[in-house]
């Protein structure tokens, strides 16, 4: 009896670290130089190397890619409204408005 306590009280301390969620961030600057840079990561310091990186504008994808292997992105700064959309999966995914951009 006391084996399947222990067993149990294991699998709910396993199974409370499981459902702890890190949370996706994701950070753009302006380069000064027509390009602008984002950098994504996770709340609990995980790489995001890997991760899809995408630019929309007017509802289209005008950029479609990957963060590198230090977790950034850089790209030619469109014209006009945009924004940039770090998509690390349901419930993962970050937006930031191409307004607020700056150097």
């Amino acid at each position: 009896m006391l084996k399947k306590l222990f067993v149990l009280a294991c699998l709910l301390v396993f199974s409370a670290t499981s459902a702890m969620a890190h949370s996706a961030l994701m950070s753009c600057f302006d380069e000064g130089d027509g390009t602008i840079t984002c950098e994504g990561g996770f709340s609990d310091g995980s790489s995001a190397s890997g991760v899809e990186f995408r630019v929309e504008q007017n509802g289209k994808v005008i950029l479609k890619t990957k963060m590198n292997e230090y977790s950034e992105v850089n790209f030619k700064k469109p014209s006009g409204k945009y924004q940039a959309v770090f998509n690390a999966g349901e419930g993962h995914a970050v937006y930031v408005d191409g307004k607020d951009i700056v150097e």
